[in-house]
């Protein structure tokens, strides 16, 4: 056989190594999708995106509340694509979303696990002399911890971030082989970097330092121009349009959870929360462990991981006509466009982004934003390498290589241990009854639902009728006269109706309901009624509150309800019908209150008919609007806002 028939030959091993690993993907994300279907439902927080999505179906917009211009969904890109989804199926959102949630999810593991063999591909499948398996690895710890699990049909957009986070690992460890082919690999990754900011607003960080990287790799000024382009032209448009329809930079939630304060306290807690009960350093250091052995037996070898710089400074870009310094390409290139860069660069973006959940205080659901960071730090050992030393022919005949021996022996060992601990989590965590919120505020979200539900699944808006107040609730909405303020009370099967002083504008909504529970509140009322929360994330007087020192996370926000009698136009006199919890005086004040200019401003803001003159005047106030804030109490914001 020739040397050229030899090489195109693929090897026995070769084959069964690609056949095991197509295997495994199969088997991980089958496991996965049956483990997140047993533990299937919809969250609240889940249902607030469909209230969006059902406004733009029914024409009246990307907005909460007919009328009123709220951005009360974190993920754009979630938003669009439900929407989309729902246009193009005609079924049920929630069928709609929890599949489309399931469907990301199960990518994700996908394509963490085919960039990682993409990683170890160049060193491992080109040695056919040596058997080599690729297993799964740090997708099996994932995959084991139970939030993981839950939040993988939640309805929430956690699947789309870590779908985008796998996506970019596969592109860019293809991407740092691809050495002077990468142009077209290079703009597609730019455009899918720059999607970032709207799949969450913290991923503008890897997506953004990812776009840098991409800029410093040697290239002409033409190539660096379309990079930028690929990049920012949807990102940059839908800015312009945020800031122009909504008056903010971001998210009306960004505004309400203050998502640029520091509450490293609470922050810390919310770690200790998700790595305690599972001991979840136990694999992370094991895992840590078992890259720094992997690195060390394939470093430089083959183009692999640490892929020697030499193999890049052979290699030119296209298009690199025109860059001031060529002597400087082979040098970065062979710094930034190598596989242990990539390897880096995403273990440094995992770190960052858990530093930034840990700054902001974590969140009230158990262990949510942080499963993209345990998810990040994970993808170098998505799949392992586990490995049979090939013959050495020596002087005295063929033996084996006893360092190999060595080192395949502790990467076994490692990996049985990751699986052990991963079974050993899957059998025994038992979340048990979730009936109330602990003092720390950190909540197991999918069994605190079904506990308040009496349904073991809740997926649907009607599966949320037996939530305290939720029928008691829809009973008030039919006896209530147009534009009526609805009130909670401690009473569950009670709402006050406070009628409006001035007869209903045609125009008005049926009622506004002031409800903290956002989701099922607004998925259990039609489109005509105005659905408004204490916390803010739908309503914008809430969310420029200050906010309460010490308070829960992602709810250290809660207007009175004077507030929304004052802005809703209701009765303010107890002969009227106000309800005897609220104290006249107050509400007077709120009135009061509301009439602060700069108050004035931040509601038209929102509310004023959208023309041009508005559009413009609405982008050239955002920052000012996103940073402006009032007192909870009306008395002190009449201080604040007159006196001050």
């Amino acid at each position: 056989m020739s040397r050229s028939t030899s090489r195109d030959t693929v090897s026995p091993r070769f084959t069964a190594s690609r056949a095991v690993f197509g295997g495994g993907i199969l088997a991980v994300i089958s496991l996965f999708a049956f483990g997140a279907w047993q533990r299937r439902w919809i969250s609240d927080d889940g249902l607030i995106v469909l209230r969006t999505v059902r406004n733009i179906l029914a024409g009246n917009g990307p907005v909460f509340n007919a009328g009123e211009r709220v951005e009360a969904n974190t993920s754009t890109l979630w938003t669009y694509i439900v929407t989309l989804a729902g246009w193009a199926t005609g079924s049920r959102l929630e069928y709609v979303v929890l599949t489309l949630a399931l469907l990301f999810s199960v990518s994700a593991l996908a394509l963490a696990m085919l960039g990682s063999a993409r990683l170890y591909g160049q060193t491992l499948f080109g040695r056919p002399a040596s058997a080599v398996v690729l297993m799964p690895g740090g997708v099996i710890a994932y995959l084991a911890v139970p939030p993981a699990r839950d939040f993988a049909t939640s309805g929430l957009e956690s699947g789309l971030v870590l779908a985008w986070i796998g996506l970019m690992w596969w592109l860019l460890v293809r991407w740092s082989f691809a050495g002077r082919h990468a142009g077209a690999a290079t703009l597609l990754m730019a455009f899918i970097a720059g999607l970032g900011p709207l799949v969450r607003p913290e991923l503008a960080v890897l997506g953004g330092l990812a776009i840098i990287v991409l800029l410093l790799v040697p290239s002409g000024l033409w190539f660096r121009i379309a990079i930028v382009a690929a990049a920012g032209v949807v990102p940059v448009a839908y800015q312009v349009f945020r800031m122009g329809y909504y008056a903010l930079p971001y998210p009306s939630t960004a505004v309400a959870k203050d998502a640029g304060g520091a509450r490293w306290d609470k922050g810390w807690m919310y770690l200790g929360d998700l790595v305690g009960p599972y001991w979840l350093w136990l694999p992370v250091v094991v895992l840590v462990l078992l890259a720094v052995v992997i690195l060390i037996q394939f470093r430089g070898r083959d183009g692999g991981v640490g892929r020697d710089a030499r193999t890049a400074d052979s290699q030119d870009e296209t298009g690199v006509a025109g860059d001031s310094d060529p002597a400087t390409r082979p040098v970065l290139r062979a710094r930034l466009q190598t596989p242990t860069f990539v390897v880096a660069f995403f273990l440094a973006n995992g770190l960052l982004l858990g530093t930034y959940v840990i700054r902001v205080g974590g969140d009230f659901m158990h262990g949510r934003t942080l499963l993209p960071v345990l998810f990040t730090l994970l993808l170098p050992v998505a799949v392992v390498p586990l490995t049979v030393p090939r013959r050495v022919k020596t002087r005295s005949g063929p033996t084996r290589r006893h360092y190999g021996y060595r080192v395949s022996g502790v990467i076994v060992a490692f990996w049985v241990g990751v699986m052990t601990w991963s079974g050993v989590i899957v059998i025994v965590s038992d979340p048990g009854v979730v009936d109330g919120v602990p003092d720390h505020g950190i909540v197991d979200e999918r069994q605190f639902y079904r506990y308040w539900t009496n349904v073991a699944h809740p997926i649907l808006a009607e599966d949320y009728i037996e939530y305290p107040r939720m029928e008691s609730m829809l009973e008030a909405q039919e006896a209530a006269p147009r534009g009526a303020v609805l009130l909670p009370t401690a009473d569950q099967y009670h709402w006050e109706i406070v009628p409006l002083a001035e007869p209903a504008d045609p125009n008005a909504p049926a009622s506004t309901v002031f409800f903290l529970q956002l989701g099922m509140t607004s998925m259990l009322s039609s489109l005509d009624v105005r659905i408004l929360d204490p916390v803010g994330l739908a309503y914008p007087l809430a969310g420029h509150t200050e906010r309460i020192p010490g308070g829960r996370i992602g709810h250290d926000k809660f207007l009175l309800p004077d507030w929304v009698i004052a802005d809703s136009g209701a009765v303010t006199s107890r002969a009227a019908g106000l309800p005897g919890f609220l104290d006249p005086e107050w509400v007077a004040d709120s009135q009061e209150a509301l009439n602060c200019p700069q108050t004035q401003k931040l509601l038209s803001g929102y509310r004023d008919e959208l023309n041009t003159g508005q559009f413009l005047r609405n982008l050239k106030d955002s920052m000012w609007r996103s940073s402006y804030r009032i007192e909870r109490l009306p008395a002190d914001e009449i201080e604040r806002c007159f006196s001050g």
